[in-house]
C-alpha cells in the first residue's frame, strides 16, 4: 500500500523533550519504518520549521518525510498552528494527485482535519489517532489550555466521519465513547510501544559511566518534555521529601528539554521548577540534564534505580514503558495510557496524579529494598517485550489498514466544515518530490 501519514506539528527527525516533541514524534516515526520494513511504502507529511531542512528526507527503506511549507519556516507552537493548515492541506491536496495513496493516517486534530479533505476530495479512506482530546486537556488544563474552541468542533466531526479512530489505551476509547459519542466498532485500541533494537537494559555501572554518574548514589529518573501537565514539580517535591527523610545519598536527574533556547513556554517552566528545587534545599542533587538524542535514552534509563513520570493526564506515554524496556522499575500517575501499562505492585507502582506523599512513600519503599526494584524491573522488561514492541504494534496497524482498504469505507457522511475555510488546493508540486501529476512519485 501507499501511506501518507499526516503529522502537523510532531516530526520523527524532531530533537525529542522539547515543548512540542515527544510521544508523537516517536509514533509517526517508528510506525512508519516498521510500515515499510513490511512493505509498504510510506510519506509523513509535516510542517516545515526551519528554511534549511530539505523537501524530502528518508528515514528508512521505503519511508520519507515531506517538509510541508505552512506558514513561517520557524518553530510555532502548536496551539497557534490552526491558522496555516489551509496552506498545509491545500499542499498535501496537491501531493494526493502526485501520488495514488491508499489510505491516510492523521495524527492530531490539525492533521485530522486536513484528512478530512483529502478523504472528501481524493476518495481515500481516513485513520485518525488523536493523541490527546481537547475536552480531556481543558478539564485537567482548565483556562492554561491554549487551543482555539475550534480543535473541539474539528475532533468531533473526526469521530464521526474518520473510517476508524485508533486509541492508544482503553481510558482513550472510553473518553472517545464518554466525551465525543464515538462508536465503539470504530474504535480500534493499539497501544504506542518501543524498538527492542533501541531500548534495552545496559548494565548499571556501564550505563552510568557513560552517562557520567557516580556508581553508588540511588537515581531517580524523570524523562520527558519540559511543560507543567508533566508534573515534574511534583517529582521534585516528592524527591526533596525523600532525601529530607532518609538523607540518602541520592540524585534526581531530569532528561528533557528543547534545543531552541528561545522557546518562552519552557523557560518559564523550567525558571519554576528550579526555583522549586531552591526552595527545598535539592540544588545540588538535582540535575536538569538536558535535550538527548534517542540513542543516548537507554543509558539513562539503565542508570536509573527508579523512573518516575507523574502527569496530571497523560493519551498514553511511551517514556514508562521504554523504561520497563531497559528494566528499570517505574512510579508513575494513575492516568491515562500509564495505568495500562504499568502494572501496580508488579512492574512498578501507580500513585493518584500530583500526590507528592504518596510519590515519597514509594521512593522511601525501592531504596530500602532492592531486591523489590529488580523483581520489578525484570517483570516489567517481560512485560514490554511481550506487549508493546514496535514491530507488533506495527503488524496490528498493517491489519487494521488492509482491513480499511479492503472493506473501501469510502461511503461516509460528507464533510461539512465549520468556522473553518479551507481552499482548493495548489495545482503543483515543488519539483524535488521527482513526481509528475497523475503518476506515484516512486
Amino acid at each position: 500500500m501507499r501511506i501518507l501519514i499526516i503529522s502537523d506539528h510532531a516530526s520523527p527527525l524532531s530533537l525529542l523533550g522539547g515543548v512540542d516533541s515527544g510521544g508523537q514524534n516517536v509514533y509517526v516515526g517508528k510506525i512508519a519504518a516498521e510500515l515499510a520494513r513490511r512493505g509498504h511504502h510510506v510519506d509523513i507529511a509535516t510542517r516545515r520549521d526551519d528554511p534549511t531542512l530539505p523537501t524530502v528526507v528518508p528515514i528508512a527503506p521505503g519511508a520519507r518525510v515531506i517538509h510541508v511549507p505552512a506558514g513561517p519556516a520557524r518553530f510555532v507552537r502548536k496551539e497557534a498552528l490552526l491558522a496555516y493548515m489551509e496552506e498545509f492541506s491545500s499542499y498535501c491536496s496537491a501531493l494526493c494527485d502526485f501520488v495514488s495513496y491508499d489510505l491516510i493516517h492523521a495524527n492530531f486534530f490539525m492533521s485530522g482535519l486536513v484528512g478530512l479533505r483529502l478523504k472528501e476530495r481524493h476518495k481515500i479512506p481516513l485513520v485518525t489517532t488523536f493523541h490527546a482530546l481537547g475536552k480531556v486537556r481543558r478539564l485537567h488544563q482548565g483556562k492554561v489550555d491554549g487551543f482555539p474552541d475550534e480543535r473541539v468542533v474539528i475532533e468531533e466531526q473526526l469521530v464521526q466521519l474518520a473510517d476508524t479512530i485508533i486509541a492508544e489505551c482503553p481510558q482513550d476509547r472510553e473518553d472517545l465513547e464518554t466525551f465525543y459519542g464515538g462508536k465503539s466498532a470504530r474504535i480500534r485500541v493499539i497501544p504506542c510501544g518501543y524498538d527492542p533494537e533501541e531500548m534495552d537494559r545496559i548494565p548499571r555501572e556501564t550505563a552510568r559511566g557513560r552517562i557520567g554518574v557516580e556508581p553508588t548514589p540511588f537515581v531517580v529518573l524523570q524523562l520527558g518534555r519540559i511543560v507543567r501537565r508533566k508534573g515534574i514539580d511534583t517529582v521534585i517535591e516528592g524527591f526533596s521529601r525523600f532525601y529530607h527523610d532518609s538523607q540518602a545519598d541520592t540524585r534526581l536527574l531530569i532528561v528533557g528539554g528543547a534545543r531552541d533556547e528561545g522557546c518562552k513556554e519552557e523557560a518559564r517552566e523550567l525558571k519554576r521548577l528550579r526555583r522549586i528545587v531552591e526552595i527545598n534545599q535539592v540544588s545540588e542533587l538535582v540535575h536538569f540534564v538536558g535535550p538527548r538524542d534517542r540513542d543516548e535514552l537507554k543509558y539513562y534509563y539503565s542508570a536509573a534505580d527508579v523512573f518516575v513520570s507523574t502527569p496530571w493526564y497523560e493519551p498514553f506515554g511511551i517514556t514508562p514503558v521504554e523504561a520497563m524496556a531497559c528494566g528499570t522499575a517505574v512510579i508513575g500517575s494513575r492516568v491515562g495510557g500509564i495505568k495500562s501499562t504499568v502494572l501496580d505492585g508488579q512492574t512498578g507502582f501507580l500513585i493518584p496524579p500530583q500526590d507528592t506523599e504518596a510519590l515519597t512513600g514509594r521512593l522511601h519503599l525501592l531504596y530500602r529494598d532492592a531486591d523489590l526494584r529488580q523483581r520489578l524491573g525484570d517483570r516489567g522488561r517481560e512485560r514490554a517485550a511481550s506487549d508493546y514492541t514496535w514491530r507488533s504494534i506495527g503488524k496490528a496497524i498493517d491489519e487494521l489498514y488492509r482491513e480499511i482498504v479492503a472493506g473501501n469505507r469510502i461511503k461516509q457522511p460528507k464533510f461539512v466544515e465549520r468556522r473553518l475555510a479551507i481552499p482548493s488546493p495548489h495545482s503543483q508540486l515543488p519539483q524535488r518530490l521527482g513526481a509528475q501529476p497523475g503518476k506515484d512519485s516512486r
